[in-house]
């Protein structure tokens, strides 16, 4: 059973690779930190920064703020969580020149954790209220996660791994397909409370895509 949910989620994750082809990409770069606070044993309060660019650095595509208070159950395997949003965009309109979106984000979502063998998946469901300007949407996302150790020391402690995801974003009007993220990179882990993760992502709408280097800190506190 445990070996046909792998072959499952590794399928899940291989076959946006069969959309991507035909689509027309720029390379970007975001930065990213992610913060998990944990104020007992049950509840937590979530933080990240985004900052993501057209290209290398310095042409502000998006800025994304977000926090949230979670609470976990099920020895810490489940987590359920009500968040805040906010997200700046910067908009080409033609060549050179840019108009900034607003948008106010409140979201619920919920995690669900398991392990197969040393493979470690994530499951994420979540469901986002957005206020862009004077525009109203609403949003479904469901993001899996791999996580694969690339050591096996005897003292249990693998520092380097393999992460990868896909998710994909549905809206509840107009077209229903918005778009699907897919992410392969490296991860080092510093210690119990930091890792850091290298990967590249591709992004990719209709008709549309965009490939991103991404930078990603984890802080445990």
């Amino acid at each position: 059973m445990k070996k046909k949910i792998a072959v499952m989620a590794l399928t899940f994750m291989l076959m946006p690779f069969f959309f991507i082809q035909g689509q027309t990409s720029d390379l970007g770069n975001w930065l990213i930190y992610f913060g998990n606070k944990k104020l007992n044993d049950s509840w937590n309060i979530h933080n990240e920064v985004q900052y993501r660019n057209y290209d290398a650095v310095g042409d502000l595509e998006q800025l994304l703020l977000r926090t949230g208070l979670g609470y976990s159950f099920n020895n810490n395997k489940s987590n359920v969580l009500l968040g805040y949003g906010y997200i700046l965009s910067k908009n080409y309109i033609n060549d050179t020149d840019k108009n900034s979106v607003n948008e106010h984000r409140i979201f619920q979502q919920f995690i669900s954790k398991q392990e197969v063998g040393i493979v470690k998946l994530n499951h994420r469901y979540r469901f986002e209220q957005r206020f862009v300007e004077s525009d109203f949407r609403l949003r479904f996302r469901y993001f899996l996660g791999i996580n694969v150790p690339l050591q096996n020391k005897e003292s249990g402690k693998n520092p380097l791994y393999l992460s990868a995801y896909n998710e994909i974003f549905l809206n509840t009007k107009s077209s229903v397909f918005d778009r699907n993220r897919l992410y392969g990179g490296f991860g080092l882990k510093l210690s119990e409370a930091v890792k850091i993760e290298l990967g590249y992502m591709n992004q990719f709408f209709e008709t549309s895509g965009r490939d991103q280097i991404n930078i990603i800190t984890f802080v445990n506190f």
